[in-house]
């Protein structure tokens, strides 16, 4: 029986590499001379650290984070920014990459398809969603369906076999 797997997925080493890049954007760049301005990836939980001396450098340099992002071939809208964090000597700010479908998400997926009236079954595996059915045409139809619906995560469809 074909079937394929939704996912949300991020390339833990092109996210290495676009943080690196922001970096080294942030030490050629005239307004970023003489600050200590920094990202810092923590890769276990998809994290990047924004690190600036005013809330202003913040800003530009999350436009810089999300323009090497994009470079690289990951999706912002995985991106859950959080409220910069001041005090007198720096200003942080984390931002999360959201990897993963969450039972909410893939409840929805699960929702969409089984309205959408076509000949396919779906079911939640982890962080992914298995859709199965009799027909390649029919599965193609679930991806376009879920390709035109708009989740609070980019999907990916892998793992497809007949």
């Amino acid at each position: 029986m074909p079937s394929f797997d939704a996912v949300s997925e991020i390339d833990a080493h092109e996210l290495t590499n676009a943080v690196d890049q922001a970096n080294r954007e942030l030490s050629q760049r005239f307004d970023f001379k003489g600050t200590a301005c920094k990202f810092v990836l923590r890769e276990k939980d998809f994290t990047v650290e924004v690190r600036g001396e005013v809330e202003f450098h913040l800003k530009q340099m999350l436009d810089i984070l999300k323009l090497k992002l994009t470079k690289r071939g990951i999706d912002i809208g995985c991106l859950d920014v959080k409220d910069p964090q001041t005090n007198l000597a720096e200003a942080r700010q984390d931002v999360v990459l959201r990897h993963g479908i969450d039972q909410d998400c893939g409840k929805k997926i699960v929702k969409l398809i089984k309205d959408s009236k076509l000949k396919v079954q779906a079911g939640i595996h982890g962080d992914k969603v298995r859709i199965t059915g009799k027909q390649r045409d029919d599965l193609q139809a679930a991806i376009a369906l879920l390709r035109k619906e708009k989740f609070d995560r980019p999907l990916s469809f892998d793992n497809f076999r007949d």
